[in-house]
């Protein structure tokens, strides 16, 4: 008998980057919480990105923990990622403190 593929269980990572050192886990969480997360977000055009394996190894940091050097180039791309959705640039997000995105999974 086998059995039917297990669902992965819902994870959101938010992430602060204020233009200088390294971005910032702001929030994480699974099931209801990830939700909430999510529909935070939504509620305030924080842009949203999926990557399951992303938003795994970033639950994994301490909240207020800073992103690994391992993970910038990933996370560099989810913070392109938002600043291209929002019109923006990089220059732009430095004088921004609310620079944030989220990814999920």
């Amino acid at each position: 008998m086998s059995q039917a593929p297990s669902r992965p269980r819902p994870l959101a990572v938010a992430l602060n980057y204020a233009g200088r050192g390294a971005p910032r886990v702001t929030a994480k969480g699974e099931y209801r919480l990830a939700e909430h997360i999510v529909e935070l977000a939504r509620e305030h055009g924080v842009p949203l990105r999926h990557d399951a394996e992303l938003s795994a190894m970033l639950a994994q940091l301490p909240l207020a923990g800073e992103v690994p050097e391992p993970l910038y180039r990933a996370v560099a791309e989810v913070i392109a990622f938002a600043y291209r959705l929002r019109g923006m640039t990089p220059d732009d997000g430095v004088t921004r403190p609310a620079g944030s995105s989220a990814s999920s999974s």
